[in-house]
């Protein structure tokens, strides 16, 4: 079912090593659905589909003018026509535009039989059924040909795409009321911890609100999955294992925040080994070093840090593309970055990939970036605030106002 978990023995892996172990052990999920074609948005397409006719599935005018030969257009200077009939959208001129002929022609229309030129009305001069174009016309001008959308037997939409708004109208224009989809990838996930507390009590001392089954809850319900909340799990092994086992039967994904460094009471990682199997626990990142990955019986286990803004760096460097080839969407989306002057100052130790949140914004029509507030791994407000991540590669070292640090949009990602 999958590739075998192995991290090459090491503790620590860097992010480019540990996304690559993630993609390469997954295997999309077995299971599909024929849904409504409106249904079908963001669902990942079970297999291609294929244009029954060309679209359009005529020739047609691209704007309002006139239908005419581009052989009777005098070479230099005006000329005149006369117009015969008009072609609209959804009711075609049933003449023939013969020789020095012309025909009056709506946008979207039926291009009439005889005519290969279209020439905007504006351009033209119209009086008592005749026109006048003027010089400087090109053949085949303001024509859209059939099939230039789509051509007969072209893939319109390939499988493993998910389906966003243009894919939904792009079916529609085939005539497709249903869809194929793969099913929802199922989710199970948790937050430990006796410090952490649910909403909707006062807090007792040392207690803190669980944003982070909040952050992912988000985060997972974007992604289309069918999601199963466990609440909130304490430091207890026996309740953590009850319901480790409990999500991996019902779930393909298992997900958790917190419990996977080293504290005294960090059990999660340890019942992972135990249960199943753990191909890394420790990454060279910030915010977000300790994360685990493996398995348990079909299940996935991701075990995310317990800091809030760790937890969201985790998800969306690491876990997420390994959740979109589960839910088999093939290829996976690029994660655009590009670099920009920097304002602020930011200390760096080289060694490990830092993800600072940064402001992005257009200053007099040049690019930069700063610093969205604290950075520290629990001030979520730090994200909330920003609109980027700033990537520190591993060998950088301190970055100085002015210098070039590549950003990664938040906009398709977050």
């Amino acid at each position: 079912m999958s590739a075998q978990l192995n991290a090459a023995g090491k503790s620590t892996l860097k992010v480019a090593e540990a996304r690559r172990l993630v993609l390469d052990s997954v295997l999309p999920i077995g299971g599909w659905e024929t849904v409504p074609l409106r249904a079908g948005l963001d669902r990942v397409l079970l297999q291609d589909v294929v244009a029954p006719f060309d679209v359009p599935a005529h020739d047609n005018s691209a704007m309002d003018g006139y239908a005419l030969r581009a052989g009777d257009l005098a070479a230099s200077g005006e000329t005149p026509l006369p117009v015969v009939g008009a072609a609209l959208a959804g009711r075609p001129f049933s003449g023939v535009v013969g020789r020095g002929q012309a025909a009056r022609v709506m946008t979207g229309a039926v291009l009439p039989r005889g005519a290969d030129t279209v020439v905007a009305q504006e351009a033209v001069q119209a009086e008592g059924g005749r026109i006048v174009v003027p010089a400087g016309q090109k053949a085949g001008q303001n024509v859209r040909r059939a099939g230039e959308d789509l051509a007969r037997g072209r893939t319109a939409v390939p499988a493993g795409r998910r389906l966003g708004p243009a894919e939904i109208g792009l079916l529609a224009s085939l005539g497709c009321a249903e869809v194929a989809v793969r099913r929802r990838l199922r989710v199970a996930f948790f937050s430990t911890g006796d410090e952490i507390a649910s909403i909707g009590r006062p807090l007792a001392p040392g207690e803190v609100y669980d944003s982070n089954r909040y952050t992912l809850h988000g985060a997972l319900t974007r992604l289309g999955a069918d999601l199963i909340d466990m609440g909130v799990v304490g430091d207890d092994p026996a309740a953590l294992e009850q319901a480790f086992l409990q999500a991996a039967d019902q779930a393909d994904v298992v997900l958790t925040s917190g419990g996977v460094s080293v504290g005294e009471a960090d059990f999660v990682r340890g019942l992972m080994a135990r249960l199943g199997e753990v191909a890394f626990w420790k990454i060279d990142v910030k915010p977000g070093r300790p994360m685990a990955f493996g398995r348990l019986g079909d299940a996935w286990l991701f075990g995310l840090p317990g800091n809030p803004v760790a937890v969201l760096v985790t998800f969306y460097q690491i876990v997420l593309d390994g959740l979109l080839k589960l839910m088999g969407v093939e290829p996976l989306p690029l994660r655009p970055s590009f670099p920009v002057p920097c304002l602020s100052a930011i200390r760096k130790t080289p060694g490990r990939r830092e993800f600072p949140r940064g402001l992005l914004y257009d200053d007099g029509g040049i690019l930069t970036v700063k610093l969205a507030g604290p950075q520290g791994s629990g001030v979520l407000s730090s994200v909330a605030d920003a609109n980027c991540f700033l990537v520190l590669q591993e060998e950088q070292g301190d970055v100085a106002p002015g210098d070039l640090v590549d950003v990664q949009p938040f906009d398709g990602l977050i």
